[in-house]
């Protein structure tokens, strides 16, 4: 079968810039994938991980040779690549980004890059860096295209079908709402994340805190381990569609806070609330399987990890993956994962047999 491609360049290779390229290798998309980034060891990871066929470290004659362009350096750096890139694209290139604000950004970049339309895929992870990319963060992920007057029909179909062949969904917004919508599921809930965090730094009583704060705050605040920068940037870049999302937030505090006193309105919005929370779409990643975590409390002292792993190995239960949650004078704590729950139950057996206190 032959690529939908011959030469691709992703322009910054962190977290989605990388999950493009290993999407465009694994899925032989492109015959070459050249990757360009400021950042050296970004480049020598993405060569190292086989995410990239040849690197850059500057914009160059290579970009005209390029079929395919992917924009994938954080929102605020996409004006000026843009405007850097375009002298040397072909005229018949095909061009995209990744950045999650679409209006400015579009409207710059349609007038620069020849067959333009911008995107977004809604994935991601608070980690980041090539180093965390895989094809499976886009596996089944809406991405979202915005069109506009000015998209050509090459743009628009070449574009749609290489977020086809990566296995995402693509979905058609104008730029503007999707500005408005992202501001209300993804930048907003990072702000909140933020404050969750700074109400807990700033407590009199933040140890106390940090101690009680289970796994519900560390859901909800997840998206704060995020790279701070290019977060900064994220909801800076939308901020005029953010400070509209954070008044209707605003209001919506206020009626809670007075529901307080009305407690049988206050279970009508939060029956409401459940009702939608579990009827959002539950995306599953054919390359990122469920994983079944089992939380450990470690005395602080030399060898324990490594014995809970020979205790687990010995019994032939196989840990998937492994995290520090906590690191205190007398104990801390780890969360291990493990593929079943046959496994992690296993798990909690050998582990209780061996002394080791689980909640």
């Amino acid at each position: 079968m032959k690529p939908l491609f011959r030469k691709v360049g992703v322009f910054g290779v962190g977290l989605l810039g990388g999950s493009v390229a290993l999407g465009l290798k694994e899925r032989f998309l492109a015959e070459e994938v050249h990757a360009y980034d400021q950042d050296p060891s970004a480049l020598e990871k993405a060569l190292f991980l086989g995410a990239v066929d040849r690197v850059h470290a500057e914009i160059g004659p290579w970009v005209g040779e390029l079929d395919l362009g992917v924009l994938a350096a954080p929102v605020g750096a996409l004006p000026a690549l843009g405007e850097a890139l375009s002298p040397l694209a072909h005229p018949e290139s095909l061009w995209t980004d990744v950045g999650s604000v679409k209006g400015k950004v579009v409207a710059l970049l349609e007038g620069l890059l020849p067959h333009y339309l911008g995107g977004h895929p809604m994935a991601g992870s608070e980690k980041a860096g090539v180093e965390h990319a895989h094809a499976g963060l886009l596996e089944n992920a809406v991405w979202v295209l915005t069109p506009t007057k000015r998209t050509s029909p090459k743009a628009r179909e070449g574009v749609r079908r290489l977020v086809e062949a990566l296995g995402a969904y693509p979905l058609e917004v104008s730029p503007l709402l999707h500005d408005e919508l992202v501001a209300r599921v993804s930048h907003l809930p990072y702000l909140l994340a933020l404050a969750l965090n700074r109400m807990v730094a700033q407590s009199p009583h933040r140890d106390l805190l940090m101690f009680l704060a289970a796994g519900g705050f560390r859901d909800l605040t997840r998206v704060a381990s995020g790279s701070p920068r290019m977060s900064r940037d994220m909801v800076v870049e939308n901020k005029e569609a953010l400070k509209g999302a954070i008044e209707e937030l605003r209001g919506l505090l206020l009626e809670l806070e007075e529901l307080l006193e009305a407690p049988e309105a206050l279970l009508r919005a939060a029956e409401e609330a459940k009702r939608t929370r579990d009827s959002l779409p539950i995306v599953r990643r054919s390359l990122l399987p469920e994983m079944h975590d089992l939380v450990v409390q470690v005395p602080d002292r030399p060898g324990e990890i490594a014995r809970i792993a020979t205790a687990l190995g010995e019994a032939g239960v196989n840990i998937k993956d492994i995290e520090v949650l906590t690191i205190r004078e007398a104990a801390g704590a780890i969360r291990l994962s493990f593929a079943t729950r046959r496994e992690r139950e296993e798990a909690r057996r050998v582990l209780v047999q061996a002394g080791y206190r689980l909640p």
